[in-house]
C-alpha cells in the first residue's frame, strides 16, 4: 500500500510539473507572439545596450506592459539576447518575437532621401542637412571635393540625382560620395559608347551639356532633339543662347523673370554672351540627359521653343523660329 501511495504521489507530482511546464510554455508563446505594435514605430537602441536595457526601454515606451516573462525569455531563448544597436522600425502588428528577431539580425530601418533630376547642389544642401537621423555636412564644397579626390572646382553636375537609402547615423557626406561615384560610373560608361563625331574634348564637357539639356527638356522624348540643336550650334560656332544658363549665372538675383538686361549681362554662364559651353554644369543631370548629350538625334535643327504643353517646336531657320515664338510665346 505505501508503495502504491508513493507511485500515485509521484504520478501526481509529475502531472503537476508537466502541467506547469505546458502552462508556462503557452504563456511564454503568448508573450512572444501577441501583436504589440499599433502603428509603425521608430525605436533606437543605443550603443552598449543589452537585453536588460531593451526590456526596460520597451516597457517605458509602452510597447510591452510588464517584464514578468522577460528574464524567463532570456533564459529559455538565449539566441534572442544578442541585440544590436541601431534605429529600427517596428511595423504595425509586430509581436515581441518580430521585434527581437529584427534587433538580433540588425535589420535597421532604411530612411530615404530623394534628389530630383535637374536640381542644383544649392537645392541639395537643405535636403541633406535636414534629413532625419542623418549627420549634417560639416565640410564646405571645396573640402568635399578634396575628400572626393576630385579635380573640379564645383560639385554641380557631379552628383547623380535619384532616391538613396540610409540608416540612422549615416553622414550626409556618405550620400554625396555615393552619388558622386554613381555619376562618375554612368558618365564613364556612356562616354565609352558615345558618338565619336561629337564636338566634346572631355566627358566633363558632355556633363555640362547634359545639365543644360536636363533644364531645357520638359518632355523626355524631346531630349535627343534638344541635344541635336546644341550640338549643331557647337559645330558651326553658334552661341548656345539658352535661358537656364542665364538663370544659373544670376544666382540669388533670379526672381522668376529674365529681362533684356539679364541677357546682355556679362557672366561666365550667360551663353548669350559667351562662346561655347559654360565653365561647369548648371544642374545635376539624369542618365537620360547624359545619354541624349552623347547620342543626339541627327537633325538640322538650330532652334527650339516651348509650346507650353511640355513639348517643343523645332526649327531649322531663324525665320521659322521667330514665327514659332510669335505663335507659342506671344500668342499671335
Amino acid at each position: 500500500m505505501p508503495t502504491k501511495k508513493i507511485v500515485l504521489s509521484l504520478f501526481f507530482l509529475i502531472f503537476l510539473v508537466l502541467g506547469s511546464v505546458i502552462w508556462g510554455q503557452k504563456k511564454l508563446n503568448s508573450y512572444l507572439n501577441t501583436p504589440l505594435v499599433n502603428q509603425p514605430t521608430l525605436f533606437t537602441i543605443n550603443n552598449g545596450s543589452n537585453f536588460h536595457h531593451l526590456g526596460n526601454n520597451l516597457l517605458k515606451t509602452e510597447i510591452i506592459s510588464d517584464l514578468t516573462w522577460w528574464k524567463v525569455l532570456g533564459k529559455l531563448h538565449p539566441e534572442l539576447i544578442n541585440i544590436k544597436s541601431g534605429t529600427y522600425q517596428f511595423e504595425k502588428g509586430f509581436t515581441l518575437n518580430d521585434i527581437l528577431m529584427t534587433v538580433n539580425k540588425g535589420i535597421e530601418h532604411q530612411f530615404i532621401i530623394t534628389f530630383v533630376e535637374g536640381s542644383t547642389f544649392k537645392e541639395w544642401l537643405p535636403i541633406l542637412n535636414n534629413a532625419p537621423f542623418m549627420k549634417p555636412l560639416q565640410e564646405t564644397e571645396a573640402q568635399i571635393l578634396v575628400r572626393l579626390n576630385s579635380s573640379y572646382e564645383k560639385l554641380e553636375g557631379l552628383l547623380f540625382p535619384e532616391t538613396y537609402h540610409y540608416s540612422a547615423g549615416m553622414s550626409a557626406f556618405q550620400i554625396i560620395k555615393k552619388s558622386y561615384v554613381n555619376q562618375q560610373q554612368i558618365l564613364e560608361k556612356l562616354w565609352a559608347d558615345r558618338d565619336k563625331t561629337l564636338p566634346f574634348k572631355t566627358p566633363y564637357e558632355a556633363l555640362i551639356l547634359a545639365s543644360i539639356i536636363e533644364k531645357e527638356s520638359g518632355l523626355s522624348a524631346d531630349r535627343d532633339k534638344i541635344a541635336s540643336v546644341f550640338i549643331n550650334r557647337m559645330r558651326i560656332g553658334m552661341r548656345l543662347q539658352t535661358d537656364p544658363t542665364v538663370i544659373y549665372g544670376m544666382g540669388d538675383r533670379y526672381d522668376g523673370r529674365i529681362r533684356s538686361k539679364d541677357l546682355r549681362e556679362e557672366t561666365d554662364y550667360n551663353t548669350y554672351r559667351i562662346n561655347g559651353l559654360p565653365p561647369t554644369p548648371i544642374a545635376m543631370p539624369s542618365e537620360a540627359a547624359l545619354y541624349a548629350a552623347l547620342h543626339p538625334s541627327t537633325t538640322k535643327y538650330l532652334y527650339f521653343v516651348s509650346k507650353g504643353d511640355g513639348t517643343s517646336y523645332f526649327s531649322k531657320s531663324l525665320r521659322e523660329h521667330n514665327n514659332a515664338v510669335q505663335k507659342y510665346i506671344l500668342g499671335k
